[in-house]
C-alpha cells in the first residue's frame, strides 16, 4: 500500500500542512481537540483504495500549519478554512468529513457553500445550532466543561502539566471503553509540545464562548455557519460512550438538514470512534460517500 504523503497549500491567508493519499475526488478530513491529522491514518488509505484523494489538513494554529496573524478562531473562520482548502487542493467541489472542531469547521462550509460539498460525514458532533439550543442543559454542561475551563488562564498551565496529563486524561474520559495505544498518545503530545499549539487549542474554545473577540465583518457569516440548514447529503456518526458530546443533542438535530440526514448510531464507541475502530467506521463512511 502507498505510504501517506505530506504537502502544504495557502488558504485563506494561512500556510496549512497536510496529509495526503490516493488520487480521485477529493476527500477533505478535518480533525478537533486535542488531535491533529493523524487522526485519520487509518481513514486515509481506505479512502484511497475506494478511488478518493484523501486530504487531512492539520487544523489552524496546530504546527505545522500556521497560527492565523491575528489569532482569530471563531468558528466562521473554520468554514472559511475548509472552503479555500477545496480549490487551493485544484478541485472545485469535496466531500467533508470532520469530527469535533472539524466537524463544526465542515458543517459552516457546507451551510455557507453547499455548491463546493458533495456531501458531508460529520463525527462525534451536532449541528451547532442543536448545541446552542441545549446549552442549558446540565448534561451538556457537565460534558463540555472544559470548555468553560479553557476560559481562565490557568489552562496555559494545565494542559502542559506533568506531560500533558491533562490531554491524556481527557483522551481516556472521551473514549473511556478504548484502550488507546501509547504511541497515539504520544504523538498527540508531541503536537502540543511545538510552539503556540496550547494557545491555538485553547483559542478555538474562547472564540466559541466570547463573540465581542469576533472579526465584526465576519458577523453575517458567524451566524450562518452556526445556525443555517445544512443542504446537502449528509451522513452522522455518534458513539454511545462519547462523553464530551450528549447522544441526545446528536438524536434531535433533524430539522437543521434539508438535503438528506443518516444518522449512525455505534453502540460502545466514544469520541474518538473512527480510531477506535477503523473496522467498523470506515466502511460506513465509504459507502455513504461512493453512492
Amino acid at each position: 500500500m502507498a505510504e501517506i504523503k505530506t504537502g502544504s497549500v495557502r488558504a485563506n491567508d494561512i500556510n496549512f500542512h497536510f496529509l495526503e493519499m490516493g488520487e480521485g475526488p477529493l476527500v477533505l478530513c478535518m480533525h478537533g481537540f486535542p488531535d491533529h491529522a493523524y487522526s485519520f491514518r487509518h481513514l486515509l488509505p481506505d479512502l484511497a483504495q475506494a478511488g478518493f484523494r484523501a486530504v487531512a489538513p492539520f487544523m489552524r494554529g496546530y504546527a505545522p500549519t500556521e497560527a492565523p496573524k491575528k489569532g482569530n478562531y471563531q468558528t466562521a473562520e473554520l468554514a472559511r478554512d475548509a472552503l479555500p482548502l477545496i480549490g487551493a487542493l485544484g478541485a472545485d467541489k469535496a466531500f467533508l468529513v470532520g469530527n469535533d472542531w472539524g466537524a463544526t469547521a465542515v458543517y459552516g462550509a457546507a451551510i455557507l457553500e453547499p455548491d463546493k460539498v458533495a456531501k458531508l460525514v460529520t463525527i462525534a458532533a451536532a449541528h451547532r445550532g442543536a448545541t446552542i439550543s441545549e446549552s442549558a442543559n446540565f448534561h451538556y454542561l457537565k460534558g463540555t466543561w472544559h470548555g468553560f475551563y479553557f476560559q481562565l488562564s490557568a489552562a496555559e498551565r494545565t494542559l502542559p502539566h506533568d506531560d500533558f496529563a491533562f490531554i491524556e486524561d481527557w483522551w481516556r474520559d472521551a473514549s473511556p471503553e478504548w484502550d488507546i495505544p501509547p504511541y497515539v498518545l504520544e504523538s498527540v503530545k508531541e503536537t502540543f509540545r511545538k510552539p503556540g499549539v496550547v494557545e491555538a487549542a485553547l483559542g478555538y474554545y474562547r472564540y466559541s464562548q466570547n463573540p465581542p473577540l469576533h472579526n465584526p465583518a465576519l458577523k453575517d457569516i458567524q451566524e450562518r455557519s452556526a445556525n443555517g440548514l445544512v443542504t446537502v447529503p449528509t451522513l452522522a456518526l455518534h458513539g454511545t460512550r462519547d462523553r464530551p458530546r450528549r447522544l441526545e443533542t446528536f438524536q434531535n438535530m433533524d430539522g437543521f438538514f434539508t438535503g438528506g440526514l443518516e444518522k449512525v448510531i455505534i453502540e460502545g464507541t466514544g469520541h474518538f470512534m473512527h480510531q477506535e475502530r477503523p473496522q467498523e467506521v470506515n466502511p460506513i463512511i465509504v459507502e455513504f460517500l461512493k453512492h
